[in-house]
């Protein structure tokens, strides 16, 4: 198999791997996924399909359609691609019965193999007696697609702090995001607890919306003498934004003032400066979802998911030391 000699391991591990039958070391199943992206690798579903007689579709259920696709998502679609299934996006759009009868009509339809739902579905979970066809429910989304418990923690706000006070900060703004949004609010909440933790001082908490406009606006607001010199931005796109208005005012990043973002948006390795970030690990709890349920329709044992949330601070050109004197 082309997969075991690009990954440099036997066919056997990669069979493993395939069928979800868990035991492998971390950095085997790292080789054998970075070998499936680079060769672009897919399973003969048509070939599996006459076999088994199975459909090899798994359907993902968002609470509505909209332009964004959650991380979560990409990352369980990327698994039941490597794993040689077809993915269909289902809307639940409504109130809970009639969420309750479209996913009945999916399983009668015995046209997927697995349901994998972003979404609570409430009594649903009762259908997870249907043999033949799983449901694995991560439901961190509520009707309006905004991110709820796990999949909205805040903890790393605390680490992007720490990381500007480590550089000598004392004075902080905070952009903050839609306090609609459960991750919003989660990240001004431990911003707040942190700067009263370290001992530290926020000059105010600005914006309240996911715009860059917001951000710029926040800094083209801020006053000259504010001595403000690090500005948390609760996602990437308000942190564009704030160093382009700091920018159009003759600031200097990081020399005057550092900037921090979130989710670690594929622009910020690319923006001038380039944007310091917290990458959560959304993508990832995706992917292990999709490996449990896989694992459940193939009739094998789940892997084991850590519980902990796991993330990282990704400290680029957008924050360095306080400057000396303002």
């Amino acid at each position: 198999m082309e997969v075991a000699g690009h990954a440099g391991v036997s066919h056997q591990t990669v069979s493993r791997y395939l069928q979800f039958n868990g035991g492998l070391k971390p950095a085997t199943v790292e080789k054998i996924e970075a070998a499936i992206r680079d060769l672009d690798y897919k399973p003969d579903l048509i070939a599996r399909s006459m076999r088994t007689r199975r459909t090899n579709r798994i359907a993902i259920v968002l609470p509505e359609l909209t332009y964004y696709l959650p991380m979560p998502f990409q990352g369980a679609t990327a698994v039941a691609h490597e794993a040689g299934y077809e993915v269909d996006v289902v809307s639940l759009e409504g109130d809970e019965a009639r969420r309750r009868d479209r996913v009945r009509s999916l399983l009668e339809s015995e046209r997927v193999e697995g349901v994998l739902s972003l979404t609570p579905l409430g009594d649903t979970l009762s259908l997870e007696a249907e043999p033949s066809t799983p449901i694995l429910v991560v439901g961190q989304y509520d009707d309006k697609m905004r991110s709820t418990g796990s999949f909205a923690d805040g903890a790393f706000a605390a680490e992007v702090v720490k990381h500007l006070a480590d550089h000598g900060h004392r004075r902080f703004l905070h952009v903050a995001g839609d306090q609609r949004w459960a991750s919003a609010r989660n990240r001004l909440l431990v911003y707040e607890q942190t700067i009263e933790r370290l001992g530290l001082e926020s000059y105010g908490i600005v914006g309240g919306e996911w715009t860059a406009q917001s951000g710029y606006d926040a800094a083209r607001d801020l006053p000259a003498n504010s001595g403000v010199t690090a500005v948390f931005a609760a996602k990437d796109t308000i942190a564009f934004g704030v160093i382009r208005g700091l920018q159009d005012r003759g600031m200097r990043v990081p020399d005057d003032i550092s900037v921090v973002g979130w989710d670690n948006d594929e622009f910020a390795r690319f923006s001038a400066p380039t944007l310091s970030t917290v990458e959560d690990n959304l993508e990832l709890i995706g992917r292990r979802s999709m490996q449990q349920l896989i694992a459940r329709i193939e009739g094998m044992e789940p892997p084991e998911v850590p519980q902990e949330l796991i993330g990282r601070l990704i400290p680029r050109g957008s924050s360095g030391p306080a400057p000396v004197s303002r």
